[in-house]
């Protein structure tokens, strides 16, 4: 009969081969509760595996999040609501975090001036579908214009395209802080274009459609990235109180007094 220090042995073996970590470092532990609790086997091999699969489960979830490549990291549940416009509300927030609009592969706009959390919002959605393991990618419009022009002179254009094509959900930040060429409002399109029906885009905006014409200067090319990210989108306005400088300022006044 095996002894437990060989049984060990064994699982820690078997479990190196099989690549799982978890059963290796919990296996000992768990039997020992097992043992007290006098759990059929069964139950002690519906514990270990279970153990297993949530451990690698947080380190999907975990792998996700970095792959994404957040500027920082942001919860829906940490915005406050009520600071913010009246149009965001534990509504928009719930539905941003059930990423319904990602299994319909449809767009998210957020509107607002600087200051107003479009950025935390979409971060927060990006975050909260990372973590369910969607893949997920964070851009800023410039960075990625670059980065597609960078590709075209390279001869990659299509493998990169492909590559943000193949994303669940593309998080487009500060689209409308930095005038594009035509050139690079093309390869933008190219990219929105890939997605279009398939997969979700999410971009936030501090300028109204109305003004997306300063941006791009094809007014063609306005008038068919505007649709494509408008077509069955969830649009989110943000408002244009800065509830960042409002707290600046609360914060100023608090230290005054003390």
């Amino acid at each position: 009969m095996m002894s437990n220090a060989a049984a060990l042995a064994a699982i820690g073996t078997a479990s190196r081969e099989l690549k799982l970590p978890t059963v290796r470092s919990e296996a000992g532990r768990l039997a020992d509760i097992a043992a007290k609790e006098q759990q059929e086997h069964l139950v002690f091999l519906a514990e270990v595996l279970s153990c297993e699969l949530d451990e690698r489960n947080e380190r999907r979830r975990s792998r996700r999040v970095s792959e994404a490549r957040f500027p920082r990291m942001k919860r829906l549940d940490d915005f406050q609501v009520n600071k913010a416009a009246d149009s965001v509300t534990s509504s928009t927030l719930a539905t941003l975090r059930s990423g319904s609009f990602l299994d319909a592969g449809h767009p998210i706009v957020f509107l607002g001036d600087s200051g107003t959390g479009k950025s935390h919002l979409m971060i927060g959605t990006g975050v909260a579908a990372a973590e369910t393991g969607k893949r997920v990618r964070y851009v800023t419009c410039a960075a990625l214009v670059n980065e597609l022009a960078e590709a075209a002179d390279d001869r990659q254009l299509s493998r990169v395209i492909g590559r943000y094509g193949r994303l669940d959900l593309l998080c487009l930040d500060e689209l409308g802080y930095v005038h594009l060429d035509p050139r690079g409002a093309e390869l933008l399109f190219q990219v929105i274009t890939e997605r279009e029906e398939r997969s979700s885009i999410a971009v936030a905006s501090n300028a109204p459609f109305s003004e997306w014409g300063r941006v791009f200067s094809d007014p063609r090319l306005v008038a068919a990235i505007v649709d494509r990210l408008t077509f069955n989108a969830t649009i989110v306005q943000t408002g244009t109180s800065s509830f960042r400088l409002a707290s600046a300022k609360e914060r100023k006044r608090v230290d005054s007094k003390g």
